[in-house]
């Protein structure tokens, strides 16, 4: 397991835990912005807690276990992390809403691929 994969998925493992947190308990602060830009996407805030909060925190532990040594958990965790935001992404284009939650987005699907990318159980070896 290189280091790199370990960083990044450590990384994605808080960012998604800390925004499945904030979801699930509608954090104030985040709900600042979260409110108005679900509100332009046409998402009810009832979602917060499922499906939003529950699949990214789903996506958390999933990819908490691949580094504990289940790497094919992990692996399906990175890609269906990939898969929510990407529709996360589309939910939010498709109503011309460039807020600062769909950076957010484009930056979470960037850190689900990059886990992908690096994930061990998928990285090809070279040996003579």
């Amino acid at each position: 397991m290189s280091t790199a994969y370990v960083v990044i998925a450590l990384l994605t493992i808080a960012a998604n835990t800390f925004s499945a947190f904030a979801a699930m308990t509608r954090l104030k602060p985040i709900m600042r912005t979260l409110g108005p830009a679900l509100a332009r996407a046409g998402v009810p805030e009832s979602w917060l807690v499922f499906p939003i909060g529950l699949l990214k925190g789903l996506g958390a532990l999933g990819l908490g276990l691949g580094l504990l040594g289940v790497p094919l958990v992990g692996t399906a965790a990175a890609a269906g992390l990939i898969l929510y935001f990407v529709c996360a992404l589309y939910t939010h284009l498709r109503v011309y809403d460039f807020s600062s939650q769909f950076a957010l987005a484009v930056v979470f699907l960037g850190l689900a691929t990059a886990t992908l990318a690096l994930d061990p159980a998928l990285v090809l070896t070279y040996s003579r």
